[in-house]
């Protein structure tokens, strides 16, 4: 059969297999094994095993139970609350600034946490009730913190950049570095949306009652600076050549435990246990899709099908902006239906290829395809981050959600578009501190 026949094939197959209701990793192992046994015979199954758990042995996969540990362990304590507090103080007068306290907020403990659901729900909890009693339409509000919660997989230290890195082996280091620009810049873009929406219905007049004194503004500061004195020394020690990321990341996972049974007194053995079992259940689901994508990988290489791919569209005679732009139509719809890890580690392999022959960036594809992946998060009809914040605040409908986070699509698309103009956003960093790639 035609290999690109037989990809077609694939891709119909996956989708079905998947739409099912198994899991992402289950799903990836069952349409490999399917094809291999169908079109490459019986011998190619006793390969599975080894390439499943090959697909493990790297020392950088380490960093990921370790970051998810990091996480965790601030989720579980009440520093996101205290982040939002300290922010509400400081920007309590300035018109609008509770919006901005909020996205603040979310991109600071998203920095922190790396996990855009925990960001959802830790500043939501504290953040949509105060919006709505100040008056904040409710799509304001809840579409706010949605959006503000999917900084959580680009700002490092960010899970699905090093899921990105050993992926297509590129440096998670630079992958790091590459997300801090960007994620500024789209901090900036919520921000100014946020201030021009409240402006335009006059809730940017709406300020708090509340004053706080100086006292009160400084004394919340001690809670969540430790936290983001650990982020920064995390960063530090990767960049300042100190330790490799799975390092700093055992050493950041052990701070932010410390920090919290010292300061939020997280000493009782079964809150312990909660913040480990959590950990190790979201930490073997993405190393076991790690491990289920890598077989995936091999079935795709070994029936032709990746070499066909890149090959036919390596013949297309297309300026290669607009196959830019079919590959970021891709990744959305791709991003509707399927978690960013899933995504990510059964594209980047195909299209690594795809975009170096046509002359893009690795790294700043990284980025590109993350945001793709962030705009996944607060779209129908998995969405995970509008069913978090319906969760928090249930008299909410889904459809006001929604409504008040399609102007934060439109922000992300106008990210990805800057970043087409202009890649240096993304690959100035890694070069200024890292060298230029070769």
């Amino acid at each position: 059969m035609d290999p690109l026949l037989l990809g077609a094939l694939v891709a119909v197959f996956t989708i079905f297999v998947l739409f099912s209701g198994v899991s992402v990793a289950v799903g990836l192992l069952i349409v490999s094994a399917g094809f291999l046994i169908v079109f490459d015979g019986m011998r190619s199954l006793e390969l599975m095993p080894e390439i499943l758990f090959g697909k493990l042995d790297n020392f950088a996969l380490l960093s990921i139970p370790m970051f998810i540990i990091m996480g965790a362990s601030i989720a579980s304590t009440r520093a996101g609350a205290d982040l939002y507090e300290a922010l509400e103080r400081w920007l309590t007068r300035v018109p609008g600034g509770l919006v901005i306290s909020n996205l603040g907020a979310c991109a600071l403990f998203a920095a922190m946490s790396g996990s855009s659901p925990a960001t959802c729900a830790a500043i939501g909890k504290m953040g949509i009730p105060e919006m709505r009693k100040r008056g904040y339409p409710d799509g304001v509000a809840a579409g706010s913190i949605a959006a503000g919660g999917t900084l959580g997989i680009l700002i490092p230290p960010s899970v699905t950049m090093i899921v990105y890195g050993i992926a297509t082996e590129t440096s998670i280091g630079r992958l790091f570095l590459a997300g801090v620009f960007p994620g500024l810049l789209l901090v900036a873009l919520f921000m100014a949306w946020s201030l021009y929406s409240t402006w335009r219905t006059g809730d940017a007049n709406v300020l708090s009652s509340t004053t706080y004194t100086w006292r009160q503004r400084f004394e919340v500061l001690p809670r969540v600076l430790p936290f983001i004195a650990i982020i920064l020394g995390v960063l530090y020690a990767m960049y300042g050549g100190i330790a490799t990321p799975s390092e700093t990341a055992a050493v950041g996972a052990l701070l932010c435990l410390v920090i919290a049974i010292v300061i939020y007194k997280l000493w009782n053995p079964k809150d312990l246990w909660v913040v480990l079992r959590d950990s190790t259940k979201e930490s073997v689901m993405i190393l076991f899709i790690i491990a289920a994508a890598g077989v995936f990988s091999y079935m795709l290489s070994s029936l032709f099908i990746t070499q066909s791919i890149a090959e036919w569209i390596g013949t297309l005679e297309v300026n290669r902006w607009v196959l830019m732009g079919v590959i970021n139509l891709f990744l959305l719809v791709a991003g509707f239906f399927l978690p960013p890890v899933a995504v990510i580690l059964m594209a980047a392999p195909i299209l690594l290829p795809i975009i170096t022959t046509a002359g893009f960036d690795p790294i700043w594809f990284a980025v590109i395809l993350t945001i793709n992946m962030e705009i996944g998060l607060i779209s129908p009809p998995v969405g995970l981050n509008l069913y978090v914040i319906n969760g928090i605040a249930p008299d909410i409908s889904l459809k006001t959600i929604l409504m008040g986070s399609l102007p934060f699509v439109a922000c992300m698309v106008i990210a990805i578009i800057l970043l087409c103009l202009f890649p240096g956003i993304a690959t100035w960093l890694p070069n200024a501190v890292m060298g230029t790639s070769v």
